[in-house]
């Protein structure tokens, strides 16, 4: 009796499961029972219907392996002098021509992509992408670049600067017909990215623009002076708090301190993937220039622990009093260094921190 009693409760905790929306067709209210008016502000639908206008759009495919896939906002964000536009040229020059940077998948089919300059000159571009400004190398034809009009004055009918400069944006995406667009970067977008109050309207405008024209959008951001002994965080963003809840994913470049010429890259925030490349599993690259295109080079994975500054060893008060004691009995820096078994430049630093501590 007890063991009936226990089947009919399994029984009825048992998730009836619908294996195609077609069972649901001749009963459309089971669908969407609820109707919402287009102009409400809250949109309420059943989540059968959800899924089922889901299931009729395509899924999205990457662009630059797991980091950044079709249809999101995704932000790129580093210290100054690191190589984030030249990791974003190569990233839209590999879109537009199909050809990826391994180990990066690449599943959309080749496309037009706009990349918005906002950094360099034309001839600064130039010289990356040449070798001594001559031997270019050839871009697809429908790979575009955009440059700030500087002489420019804010006409009549905009607000601001940055109300301008979002219609630019806006005709400059219409004008090129793209679903790739690259910015570079954030800050002229706005003034103050690091303050939440300028960030939330201008990651709305963004949004606003990459679902109104069905975009993919790689937006580039600085970080603000960081400690270089820990782990790059999305805390490290400028505006972090508002800018990462309004994209989709965002990932960063880091400095190694094993080699000048090394950078890593670190998954920050994703949504349509695991998180594939966390802090135990950075992607460790080199810029290089082979000829005519300054690019990045996959080396290999890595840690990012030993990609780190590492913390001085703490000064002890006792080695500080020992090189002070010697020093007024009369030793030079360097019997003081043989003494101690220390370096003569330890020596003087200990020294110096002496002096200090008065």
């Amino acid at each position: 009796m007890q063991q009936n009693n226990q089947q009919q409760n399994n029984q009825a905790c048992e998730i009836t499961h619908v294996k195609t929306f077609e069972q649901l067709e001749p009963f459309p209210e089971q669908l969407n029972p609820v109707q919402s008016d287009p102009k409400d502000l809250i949109q309420v639908q059943s989540i059968n219907n959800c899924l089922r206008l889901a299931s009729g759009r395509p899924v999205p495919k990457m662009l630059f392996g797991k980091f950044w896939y079709q249809g999101e906002l995704c932000i790129l964000f580093a210290d100054s002098n690191l190589g984030k536009s030249i990791l974003a040229v190569q990233i839209g020059n590999g879109i537009s021509s199909g050809n990826c940077m391994p180990p990066f998948e690449l599943e959309a089919a080749p496309q037009p992509v706009l990349y918005c300059d906002f950094e360099l000159t034309d001839k600064q571009f130039e010289a990356r992408y040449s070798a001594g400004y001559k031997d270019h190398y050839i871009f697809k034809p429908d790979f575009y670049r955009a440059e700030m009009n500087m002489d420019n004055e804010v006409p009549e009918g905009f607000k601001d600067f940055d109300e301008y400069l979002i219609a630019g944006l806006e005709r400059a995406i219409v004008q090129s017909k793209v679903k790739v667009i690259i910015v570079d970067n954030l800050t002229y977008l706005r003034n103050e990215t690091e303050q939440a109050k300028d960030a939330l309207p201008l990651m709305k405008q963004l949004k606003n623009l990459k679902k109104k024209y069905d975009l993919s959008m790689l937006v580039l951001a600085h970080t603000p002076k960081r400690d270089l002994t820990q782990q790059i965080t999305l805390n490290d963003l400028q505006g972090s708090k508002m800018l990462m809840n309004f994209c989709d994913s965002a990932f960063t470049i880091g400095e190694s301190t094993q080699d000048k010429g090394l950078r890593y890259l670190k998954q920050i925030k994703q949504r349509n993937t695991e998180q594939v490349y966390g802090y135990d599993n950075i992607c460790v690259c080199r810029i290089s220039k082979p000829f005519n295109f300054l690019q990045y080079e996959f080396v290999n994975y890595g840690n990012e622990l030993d990609h780190l500054r590492k913390l001085k060893a703490p000064v002890k008060s006792e080695h500080i009093e020992d090189v002070v004691n010697l020093r007024l009995q009369g030793l030079t820096l360097r019997e003081i260094a043989d003494k101690l078994g220390i370096t003569l430049g330890k020596v003087d630093w200990l020294l110096k921190a002496a002096n200090k501590k008065g």
